[in-house]
């Protein structure tokens, strides 16, 4: 049996949950991977299934017995050292179609996530957030701005998940860590402009469609540089408590950008056709601007700009 720490990694196979895989593997952690596959992709787990340290399972963390059973047997009478929670509805259009999906692919893999890490005695516990618990502002998002009040389903089952995660470090954990993203782009993505814009192109190559004004500007972050944040704040950040906001440093990235660019790669003669007003749909934010001086205090700040990292995801998106 080996004698490297273990990791539980919930949503593995899922866009940002492989690539952690792949990190936590290269770091010589010992990988226990579970994913309902609503969303995740055995592909994305090529590289992953050939190492000897990984382990993985089709299995939905909400049927809480056969996921329980996976990861004790996977344990072997030894202690996880960490419960990485990425199992989400990532999809907020789909949320706001039918809340329901946020109930129980967002709010509830969360809470039972955590009964699991509970049973198992799992000390410390990773949670993948949103810039979405927010809701609409007209300021600088820092990680203590309030009061929060989420206009999305998707946002407000976040939010909620937070709230049993730090209910959760009062009863049994030991040290959480709450990651707030922004708009994560790169390669394995299933959903997102730069992936359905790729996909209309396809299906048309005359014509994009985009939802909303184009003028809707958000910080966009790569895949690579996300992974990197997590697993330096893990390393470095050793309060009860960890909450940050991980971004790109003060840039952001307009709609209007991303389907330029897609165009461009895809489709360069496709006219872009924009349905107007402020929003995409319902429950979208259309702009926010992250501070991230507490992420760089404890000492991670990105590399690539929004609009880089929207260009390197593109390729990797029409390469995918």
């Amino acid at each position: 049996m080996s004698s490297l720490k273990t990791c539980v990694v919930t949503g593995a196979a899922g866009f940002i949950g492989s690539h952690l895989v792949d990190r936590l593997l290269a770091l010589d952690f010992r990988v226990i991977g579970l994913d309902n596959m609503v969303l995740g992709r055995k592909a994305n787990l090529k590289q992953a299934l050939g190492s000897k340290n990984f382990v993985f399972r089709e299995v939905d963390v909400n049927h809480v017995k056969l996921a329980l059973e996976f990861v004790e047997s996977e344990l072997h009478g030894k202690p996880a050292d960490t419960m990485w929670h990425m199992a989400a509805n990532s999809d907020i259009q789909a949320g706001s179609r039918d809340p329901d999906v946020d109930l129980n692919l967002t709010f509830l893999t969360t809470y039972n996530s955590l009964r699991i890490a509970q049973t198992l005695n799992i000390p410390q516990f990773a949670f993948a957030s949103t810039s979405a618990i927010y809701g609409e502002l007209d300021q600088v998002l820092t990680e203590d701005t309030g009061p929060l009040f989420p206009i999305s389903s998707y946002g407000a089952m976040k939010l909620a998940s937070e709230g049993v995660v730090s209910a959760a470090l009062e009863r049994f954990l030991k040290r959480v860590w709450i990651f707030r993203f922004p708009n994560v782009v790169g390669g394995r993505a299933t959903h997102g402009a730069i992936y359905d814009f790729i996909r209309k192109l396809r299906e048309n190559p005359r014509e994009l469609e985009v939802l909303g004004d184009g003028s809707q500007e958000k910080p966009y972050l790569h895949v690579a540089e996300l992974i990197d944040a997590m697993l330096a704040l893990f390393e470095r950040a050793r309060d009860r408590l960890n909450y940050y906001n991980i971004a790109p440093d003060g840039t952001a990235t307009t709609v209007k950008y991303i389907a330029e660019a897609v165009v461009r790669a895809v489709s360069p003669r496709a006219e872009i056709r924009y349905t107007g007003g402020s929003k995409g749909w319902v429950g979208d934010v259309p702009r926010f601007r992250y501070s991230i001086s507490k992420t760089k205090k404890a000492g991670w700040k990105p590399k690539l700009t929004s609009n880089e990292a929207v260009d390197r995801a593109i390729h990797e998106n029409i390469d995918q």
